[in-house]
C-alpha cells in the first residue's frame, strides 16, 4: 500500500465565548520563553512524522498575522464557518490540495503528541469503512479529577467519548460519559476517555459533511463530530493509553496554568 499522503490544518479563530482571543493567548514553557497557543499548537503539527504541509485557517487578520510572525502559513476563511471541520473543508478547496487524508489538529491541543496524529492517519488508512478517525486516551485519575472540578464549577471542559466493540463511536458528550456513581468514582478513570481535539478525514467525507446541515445534537452539544454520527458515517476511536502527563485542552482561562506545568514537566521550551 502507497503511503498517504496528509496536510494538517489547524482552525483557529478569534472569537470564542468562552475564550475570546484563544489562539493569540501566551503560554511560557520550561525555559521561560512566551509563545502563542497557535504557535505552540503549530509546533505540535510540525513534529509529525510524515505529515505533508500544514496550514493554519482563519477569519482573523490578527491570526493570520501572529502565523507569519513565527514563520508558518496560513489560509484565510469565511467568518460562516460553523466549526473547525467546516474551516478545514473550505480551507482544503481553496488551497486546492489533493492529498488523501486531512488532519484537523484542533488549536486548543497543543499538547497532542506527534504519534497520536501518525497512529490516526494509519487508522483510516486501514479502514475503508471509517469517514474518519479521532483519538481517545483513557483518563488517569489527575484527567479525571480536573474534568469533575470543571463540571462542579459549571465550566465546559474537556470532550469525553464512548466506543462500541468494534472501535467505532457510540456518542461524544462535554459531559462525562459514562455516568459513574459516586460510589465507584475512585477506579470511574478505568472507563472514561478522553477524546483529543484531533481528527483524520477522508478529503471526500470532508466535502460532504461541509454540505451538510448541522444536526441537532450537534447543535445541542457543541461538538462537530456529532455530525457524522448523526449522518450514519463511522468513526473509528483509536484507543490510546494514558500518556506520562495530562492531555489537557485550552477551553478556558483557568487551563493555563496547568497547561503551562506540563510544559515545564515535558522541558518543552
Amino acid at each position: 500500500m502507497a503511503k498517504a499522503t496528509t496536510v494538517i490544518v489547524i482552525p483557529a479563530r478569534y472569537q470564542s465565548s468562552r475564550f475570546p482571543g484563544k489562539p493569540l493567548a501566551m503560554l511560557t514553557g520550561a525555559g521561560g520563553r512566551a509563545k502563542s497557543l497557535i504557535q505552540r499548537s503549530w509546533e505540535a503539527a510540525r513534529a509529525v512524522q510524515g505529515a505533508g504541509q500544514v496550514w493554519v485557517a482563519t477569519d482573523d487578520r490578527r491570526i493570520a498575522d501572529a502565523v507569519a510572525a513565527f514563520g508558518g502559513q496560513s489560509v484565510m476563511t469565511s467568518p460562516d464557518c460553523r466549526n473547525g471541520t467546516e474551516r478545514c473543508a473550505e480551507a482544503v478547496t481553496k488551497l486546492g490540495l489533493d492529498v488523501d487524508v486531512v488532519v484537523n489538529l484542533q488549536g486548543d491541543a497543543p499538547l497532542t503528541p506527534a504519534h497520536v496524529v501518525a497512529r490516526l492517519v494509519a487508522a483510516l488508512a486501514d479502514d475503508a469503512e471509517a469517514a474518519m478517525a479521532t483519538p481517545a486516551v483513557r483518563c488517569t485519575a489527575s484527567v479525571l479529577a480536573h474534568l469533575r472540578r470543571d463540571e462542579a464549577e459549571g465550566r465546559v471542559g474537556g470532550t469525553t467519548v464512548v466506543a462500541n466493540r468494534k472501535g467505532y463511536a457510540l456518542y461524544f458528550s462535554k459531559r462525562l460519559i459514562p455516568h459513574v456513581p459516586d460510589a465507584q468514582i475512585a477506579r470511574a478513570h478505568e472507563a472514561i476517555h478522553l477524546h483529543l481535539g484531533v481528527y483524520a478525514y477522508r478529503p471526500e467525507a470532508l466535502v460532504r459533511y461541509a454540505q451538510t446541515p448541522p444536526s441537532v445534537l450537534e447543535e445541542l452539544e457543541g461538538l462537530e463530530q456529532l455530525r457524522f454520527l448523526e449522518g450514519e458515517k463511522p468513526i473509528r476511536v483509536v484507543p490510546f493509553d494514558p500518556e506520562p502527563w495530562d492531555c489537557i485542552e485550552l477551553n478556558n482561562p483557568s487551563d493555563i496554568p496547568a497547561i503551562e506545568a506540563v510544559l515545564r514537566s515535558r522541558e518543552m521550551d
